[in-house]
């Protein structure tokens, strides 16, 4: 089992950036794939970005790609999501999760969640 915590999470203006952290602990961090996603409010929660055990391979969210990099230290026991260029329409609460096996879109393949983090850009 692992255990995830969320921070970083702040008030950004349009056009900044930001740098979310996902702490974990528990067994073996590195066996799991990680994913970042998003609730905001009035909408269900979205796919943002996965990442293998192994940090070589990454996939996004057409609706950040090229503003937001994935990333992960295994020996730190910690997973990233740098956020450059935020839009008004990227503020939600971002969540980690770890699932087994290969990253995914999908949210129902997570086995553990963590509790979220709150990101607000204004305009």
């Amino acid at each position: 089992q692992v255990q995830l915590v969320e921070s970083g999470g702040g008030f950004v203006q349009a056009g900044g950036s930001l740098r979310l952290s996902c702490a974990a602990s528990g067994r073996a961090f590195s066996t799991y794939a990680m994913g970042w996603f998003r609730l905001a409010p009035g909408k269900e929660r979205e796919f943002v970005a996965t990442i293998n055990t192994s940090g070589g391979s990454t996939t996004y969210a057409d609706s950040v790609k090229g503003r937001v990099t994935i990333s992960r230290d295994n020996a730190k026991n910690t997973l990233y999501l740098q956020m450059n260029i935020l839009e008004p329409e990227d503020t939600a609460v971002y969540y980690c999760a770890a699932k087994r096996g290969t990253g995914s879109l999908l949210e129902r393949s997570y086995d553990y969640w963590g509790q979220g983090t709150q990101v607000t850009v204004s305009s």
